[in-house]
């Protein structure tokens, strides 16, 4: 998959912006302004939401599938891929060398080092090629860690409103993953009990009366500025409840990309939502796999868990 884009000269945080989500993604610069990613169904979503975002930014942006005929080998892209993460692992391989030994940092050191098990983790999903440097980055963090992961903030959580048992009909793109999933859960157990759920291509909008989209392109509920869908429907809804919270920022740094939350438990969800994604292709069985999962998720952090 190709990413041709264009950015306006200003304003210089909202290129930085960009390039960031594109180092998020693990899309690698083939020249300027044209990245590339391995063709799956996850880069042609992330590659779509850059495109969207960098057009409502003021520039140009287009998503296509390529084979290159002449000029650069299959063989070639994927040296840059590994060079790429190879790099990553061995910064992150000094930075765990830097971590001090138990008793010399304290609560600081704790959470440098859930920082950095969280970002070996990013690393490892983005290489797709099997760069060498992950070895060597995991035998770092292994002699690195000493210390448990700090223990999140805690607080007791406002009391939820009530929602209308609706009984609409949700529509969404197929083959659902993180943010979908996890808002059809928050759909059906917080907003509209009776909800059912209907799945089209990405690029078919029609709705009947009774329907309303969500994490698609122009949906009624999508992604709002730098929020992920479910981050919006928990804001529109006024949603309060603090496991919501927690559960949003997972979604988020695990959709977008980010690292906006940095939370330590976002790596484990990542891999168990992967899991549910290649364990089953038909996309009500994600959902229901994947509500049990956040059903558990959601009481362990308002046990207050956080």
């Amino acid at each position: 998959m190709l990413l041709i884009h264009q950015l306006p000269p200003k304003p210089d945080y909202f290129r930085v912006k960009i390039w960031r989500r594109l180092q998020r993604i693990g899309a690698v610069a083939i020249k300027n302004s044209v990245y590339v990613l391995p063709h799956t169904e996850q880069a042609s979503e992330d590659f779509q939401w850059l495109r969207r975002e960098i057009v409502a930014g003021g520039g140009e942006a287009s998503v296509c599938q390529a084979a290159f005929v002449d000029g650069l080998s299959d063989g070639q892209i994927e040296a840059l891929f590994r060079a790429q993460r190879d790099a990553e692992y061995a910064e992150l391989a000094r930075a765990a060398a830097e971590v001090p030994r138990e008793g010399g940092g304290g609560r600081e050191s704790s959470g440098e080092i859930a920082r950095l098990e969280h970002r070996l983790a990013e690393i490892a999903a983005l290489d797709h090629f099997g760069a060498g440097g992950r070895r060597a980055a995991e035998a770092a963090l292994t002699r690195m860690r000493e210390r448990s992961k700090p223990a999140r903030r805690s607080g007791t959580s406002p009391a939820r409103g009530t929602r209308p048992a609706h009984g609409r009909t949700w529509v969404t793109r197929s083959g659902v993953h993180v943010d979908r999933i996890a808002s059809a859960w928050l759909i059906h157990r917080f907003i509209d009990p009776k909800a059912r759920f209907r799945f089209v291509d990405a690029k078919d909008a029609r709705t009947a009366r009774d329907e309303v989209r969500f994490d698609m392109f122009e949906a009624e509920y999508t992604h709002e500025g730098d929020r992920c869908t479910f981050e919006t429907l928990v804001a529109r809804f006024g949603l309060t409840d603090a496991g919501l919270v927690v559960i949003g920022e997972l979604v988020h740094d695990i959709d977008c990309k980010d690292g906006k939350f940095g939370r330590s438990e976002a790596a484990g969800l990542e891999r168990m939502i992967a899991g549910i994604v290649r364990r089953h292709a038909s996309d009500d069985a994600r959902l229901e796999r994947g509500a049990a999962v956040l059903d558990d998720l959601y009481e362990a952090f308002e046990a207050g868990w956080r």
